[in-house]
């Protein structure tokens, strides 16, 4: 098949999207396909007579993912790099490269990959894609939207409140909450952002931090516990990960530095009756955000009390051999590359299972 890898794009988590789309080009390559690793906010300069030929370039356009470094990218810089005036947030030869291609795979995180909107935007283009519908990406990157459709469909979710700029001020205490708390932008991945806060001057910093990113941000109560990711492959939960870090909670350092946190998998701390239940939790949140194909639900297990809540679902997780989801892929018995494939496969049945 001829596939786009579609990767980077403009967003805080454009290295690890350029990682994760490094390891799925190599692997569909090495099992026979043609497949192109491109940076959806760079594009691709080249001749428009002639893109047929990108899909037979020998190096696959790997040479753009240079690794994921402990700090977040700077996006003024990346956007003052970038030759040419345009306002778009697709580079050159994007759209028409996705358009060639038999399948793009989405392996964008964050802001314009998980927002739904450049599935949207293929949807009505008629350009074929991996993973979730506009709608699920749409839903599951708004954390507010996702605890109000939480509660609703009763998946345990931790307590909280959204709050806007414009009531930056108004007290904890008037929003119903007491220290310590948890304070995020209300879109976005990676734990960037993210604020355990203890005191009152920590919550301030947070909540002015938080919005120089968002115009919105979630607060919720800080729960001391166990960290776990239940993967979704097509509505089925794989074996659930568990997330021990090093320090500190997983962050985005100890995300992506080498030895920031051990994972285990199948998760370990767990009994069987717990497993199942976190597991039908994760399929029950999967099916409330109207999500299909695949993606990664994270819980956490209050130490003290046993109950666990669903944080937050990632519609299009991280696919570095060594992310979340391929370990309990692997762990199902998927090894990376047929995982790759599968993803594929998967996403032409559910999606444009009539076109064929």
């Amino acid at each position: 098949m001829k596939i786009i890898v579609l990767a980077g794009g403009y967003s805080n988590e454009r290295d690890v999207s350029l990682s994760s789309g490094a390891g799925i080009c190599r692997a569909l390559r090495e099992r026979g396909h043609q497949a192109y690793l491109l940076d959806a906010f760079m594009g691709l300069p080249y001749d428009p007579d002639r893109l047929d030929e990108v899909f037979d370039l020998p190096d696959g356009g790997l040479g753009i993912a240079a690794g994921i470094q402990v700090t977040e990218p700077d996006l003024d810089a990346l956007w003052a790099s970038r030759p040419g005036d345009s306002v778009s947030y697709l580079g050159p030869n994007v759209l028409e490269l996705c358009s060639m291609a038999d399948i793009t795979f989405m392996a964008l995180h964050g802001s314009l990959g998980e927002n739904g909107k450049l599935q949207a935007t293929f949807d009505v283009l008629g350009i074929r894609y991996t993973g979730p519908n506009s709608l699920g990406c749409a839903l599951s990157m708004d954390k507010g939207v996702t605890k109000e459709i939480f509660k609703m469909q009763g998946v345990p979710t931790p307590d909280g409140t959204h709050l806007f700029k414009k009531d930056r001020d108004v007290s904890l205490e008037a929003l119903g909450f007491h220290l310590p708390v948890v304070v995020k932008p209300c879109s976005g991945g990676s734990s960037i952002g993210v604020y355990i806060v203890h005191t009152d001057g920590e919550y301030r910093s947070a909540i002015e931090n938080s919005f120089k990113k968002e115009e919105e941000v979630v607060i919720e109560p800080f729960i001391d516990g166990r960290e776990y990711a239940c993967g979704i492959l097509d509505g089925k939960a794989l074996p659930l990960v568990e997330i021990v870090p090093k320090d500190g909670f997983f962050d985005y350092a100890n995300k992506y530095q080498l030895g920031g946190a051990s994972e285990i998998c199948p998760a370990q701390s767990l009994s069987a009756e717990q497993t199942a239940q976190i597991q039908a939790a994760g399929e029950k949140a999967f099916a409330a955000l109207r999500l299909d194909v695949y993606s990664r639900a994270d819980f956490i297990v209050d130490n003290h009390t046993g109950e666990f809540y669903c944080l937050e679902v990632n519609s299009l997780p991280g696919m570095t051999s060594a992310s979340l989801l391929p370990k309990a892929a692997k762990a199902a018995g998927y090894e990376y590359g047929e995982f790759c494939e599968l993803i594929i496969r998967k996403s032409l049945e559910i999606r444009y299972a009539q076109e064929r």
